[in-house]
C-alpha cells in the first residue's frame, strides 16, 4: 500500500508565493534562522514594504533584484599552492555562487547595523545597493581589487 504524504505547505515551494519568484526564496532562505521560514518571509516582505515607501517610483521587487544584480560578483580569487608558496589566484564565479556571494554580503551588511529592526536595515542594505553604495557594494569592490592585483597569477588557474 502506497504511503500517504501530506501536502507540502505553500511557504515551503520552490517558489515565492507572492511574486513567484526562486531568487526571492533563495534570499528568504539564507535569512531563515533556525527553521523559521515563515518570521524569515515576514521580515523579507516588510523590507519590501519599506522600499516601497522610500523609493515610490520603482516596484520594491524590482529594487532587490537589481540590487542583487549590483553585488554579484564577476572574479574572485582562490587560494592555489605551488611549490611551497600559496598564490591567490582569481578564477571567474559561476552564476550559481555569484548569486548566492551577492545575498550572503547583503545579509551580512544588513545583520551588522545595529539598533533599528531587521526589515529596516535591510530595505536600507537593499537600497544602497540598487544605488551602487552601501557595505555590500564595497565588499564585491574589495574582491575584484584583489583579483585584479593578483592577475598576474592568472596563469595558475586550475
Amino acid at each position: 500500500m502506497p504511503r500517504k504524504y501530506k501536502p507540502v505547505p505553500e511557504y515551503f515551494q520552490r517558489n515565492d508565493p507572492h511574486y513567484n519568484s526562486k531568487v526571492v526564496m533563495r534570499f528568504v532562505n539564507s535569512l531563515m534562522y533556525d527553521g523559521n521560514k515563515a518570521t524569515a518571509m515576514k521580515v523579507f516582505y516588510h523590507a519590501l514594504d519599506v522600499i516601497k515607501e522610500k523609493v515610490t517610483d520603482k516596484d520594491p521587487l524590482d529594487v532587490f533584484l537589481q540590487a542583487i544584480e549590483n553585488v554579484k560578483p564577476r572574479v574572485e580569487t582562490k587560494s592555489r599552492r605551488v611549490g611551497g608558496a600559496t598564490y591567490q589566484v582569481p578564477v571567474q564565479v559561476k552564476p550559481k555562487r555569484q548569486i548566492s556571494l551577492a545575498m550572503k554580503w547583503v545579509l551580512g551588511a544588513a545583520r551588522s547595523k545595529k539598533g533599528r529592526p531587521i526589515h529596516v536595515r535591510l530595505a536600507d542594505e537593499f537600497i544602497a545597493a540598487f544605488r551602487q553604495e552601501g557595505e555590500a557594494i564595497k565588499k564585491r569592490d574589495d574582491t575584484h581589487k584583489m583579483a585584479e592585483s593578483n592577475r598576474a597569477f592568472a596563469h595558475l588557474a586550475f
